[in-house]
């Protein structure tokens, strides 16, 4: 997946870098160093707690992102089920839409083809 994959304006991180005096630079270092690297905290999970918070401010390129992250890092489908069901938990009907989303980016990710529903739709399932 190349990053014009997960949101257009990423083509422009070379030139905004350029014009913000580096800032994208440092921020890439900080992620680096702070999410994708084990420690204490295995980094899959890092990815997958930053997917989590993305989830619920709604930035769809940057669950995308982070999903991949987790996938790379080795993140499980369960794994990712588990986080995802706390941000339809903490996020009620929305929630669960962008916990969707997330997990659609998943699927794409994965090429897991769609499973039959066995669950009951909610509210939001008509969106």
């Amino acid at each position: 997946m190349q990053p014009t994959d997960i949101d257009p304006a990423l083509a422009l991180m070379a030139e905004f870098g350029q014009i913000t005096k580096g800032t994208t630079r440092h921020i890439n270092e900080m992620r680096q160093d702070a999410i994708f690297v084990d420690g204490a905290v295995p980094a899959r999970y890092k990815a997958l707690a930053a997917m989590l918070w993305a989830v619920s401010a709604r930035c769809e390129p940057c669950f995308k992102f982070y999903v991949q992250q987790a996938v790379r890092l080795g993140a499980a489908k369960n794994e990712l089920g588990e986080f995802l069901a706390i941000a339809s938990t903490m996020g009620g009907c929305v929630g669960e839409m962008w916990a969707l989303k997330a997990f659609k980016a998943y699927k794409d990710l994965a090429g897991d083809k769609p499973t039959t529903a066995t669950e009951e739709p909610t509210c939001c399932s008509s969106h």
